[in-house]
């Protein structure tokens, strides 16, 4: 369907990967520009020779606080090549208009007091995305040349930049559409305004349900986990050690390689035992061992800003041993030999037995968290649940499968298939929560259509070069 096409465009530059985005200094990339009331004073009065001044930059557009440099949409097309992505098909006068909405979202969010992207938020994000760069190139070195940085902190920088602009303009964009809503009435006229021949198919669909067992932590490797963050508090406390090199050594996570600093706010999305204790510390004060859903820490404040605090952490996750995970082993086994004697059903077995909170109370059911309902489209479904599920029959019982959270705690499970729902035609009353979903897709789509026709006349844009000669969807030329 056109409009679901549309949708996707406009969504693309968001999501295809940070290396995708303009870059984040005038050598390299984009430049924020300060004060946009000056920018558009000196364009006014002698725009030729201020934008001569940027020709051997290859400057495409200006959008608000924004550059965009023609190299930016070179490096663009580049990184969806290296990310395995198609752009055959893709012009630059394409990439130019997603790079310019992207632009626009977060030159908009960087003026808009409600909306704020979490220093602590952006680090840990870009530590992650260090890795996983690092583990796809083979080393740090390979990075650094492929990037052409000189250290590890400015490829770092670059990045926290570049994630801090997509973050903004993702919130932006959530904002614009955080409170549209569709009504039944809506719906039902979104659906009876699609041809019958035009209709969408969906694909055989499955409802899936799960068991979980996850290995315990035996409480004498929690205690060591605690004796030992104990020691390492008294030694820094009575000792004068560094709570830095002390997170270096010995901390579990990415921040280790900073010594553990981290800037919070309160509306952070952490841990909330983490927060509360971090902001009931005063300055300079180091907190007794706490535990988390990630891990164990200790925490200390380096400096508090308003609502911000600069602190400094170790988190160390106790380890279970070969015992209990032969143990909950053992039992997802014997769970799964009752269910299928008849002893018990699947449903009540998941109520009473599961270690998985989230969906133990409906028996185990999976939410689609694409859809919100407890239907998932083989088509579409995430690979590894497919290759579980695909051969199952209805209320067939999977043998036992080893996984783990995303914090890399390893869990067993068995899972169900509770129905299949066979390939067809949209139907209202069958698959009102996906025709429900289209039809909310719709009106968003049409909500920033709004938005940005009406922020692009109240923003200072300039199109340079070849790309004044672009048909673009949006009205980026002000015509």
């Amino acid at each position: 369907m056109k409009f679901i096409i549309k949708t996707s465009l406009l969504f693309f530059s968001l999501f295809i990967g940070i290396q995708s985005y303009a870059q984040i200094n005038l050598k390299d990339s984009t430049l924020v520009v300060t004060g946009e009331e000056k920018l558009a004073k000196t364009a006014k009065v002698d725009s030729v020779k201020a934008f001569k001044k940027f020709k051997a930059d290859g400057v495409a557009a200006v959008i608000g606080d924004y550059l965009i440099l023609e190299s930016d949409i070179t490096k663009m097309r580049e990184d969806m090549k290296n990310q395995g992505l198609s752009s055959q098909e893709i012009t630059d006068c394409q990439l130019a208009g997603r790079l310019m909405e992207n632009k626009l979202y977060a030159h908009k969010a960087q003026q808009d007091t409600m909306i704020m992207v979490s220093d602590a938020q952006i680090s840990g994000m870009t530590d992650q995305q260090l890795s996983r760069m690092e583990q796809q190139v083979g080393n740090m070195d390979k990075l650094l040349e492929f990037y052409r940085k000189e250290s590890v902190a400015d490829l770092r920088e670059e990045l926290m930049k570049i994630n801090k602009e997509r973050e903004l303009a993702n919130a932006m964009q959530e904002s614009i559409v955080a409170e549209v809503e569709v009504t039944p009435e809506e719906v039902r006229s979104f659906f009876n305004k699609i041809p019958k021949d035009e209709r969408p198919k969906f694909g055989d669909e499955v409802e899936i349900a799960q068991i979980v067992i996850e290995p315990e932590i035996p409480q004498e490797e929690k205690q060591k986990v605690i004796d030992q963050l104990n020691d390492i508090r008294n030694d820094i406390i009575n000792n004068g050690a560094s709570f830095a090199t002390k997170a270096v050594l010995y901390s579990e996570d990415g921040s280790s390689s900073k010594g553990g600093k981290l800037t919070i706010t309160r509306e952070d999305p952490l841990d909330k035992d983490f927060k509360q204790i971090a902001f009931s510390l005063r300055e300079g004060e180091i907190s007794k061992p706490f535990k988390s859903e990630f891990g164990y820490h200790i925490v200390t404040v380096d400096k508090v800003r308003g609502q911000k605090l600069d602190i400094r952490h170790i988190i160390i996750t106790p380890e279970v041993t070969e015992e209990t995970v032969k143990n909950a082993q053992k039992k997802i086994d014997s769970i799964r030999t009752e269910i299928v004697k008849g002893n018990i059903s699947f449903d009540k077995a998941a109520r009473t037995l599961s270690d998985e909170e989230e969906t133990r109370g409906d028996g185990g059911k999976l939410i689609n968290p694409t859809t919100g309902d407890t239907r998932f489209e083989l088509t579409k479904v995430d690979p590894i649940i497919y290759d579980q599920v695909v051969n199952l029959k209805e209320n067939e019982v999977s043998l036992t499968l080893t996984d783990q959270t995303n914090t890399g705690k390893k869990f067993f499970k068995i899972i169900t298939v509770t129905n299949r729902y066979p390939e067809h035609i949209a139907d209202y009353a069958k698959d009102y929560s996906k025709i429900k979903e289209l039809a909310l897709r719709e009106k968003k789509y049409k909500a920033i259509e709004k938005w940005q026709r009406e922020t692009i006349a109240e923003t200072y844009i300039k199109i340079n070069g070849n790309y004044k000669e672009c048909t673009f969807n949006s009205n980026w030329q002000k015509k």
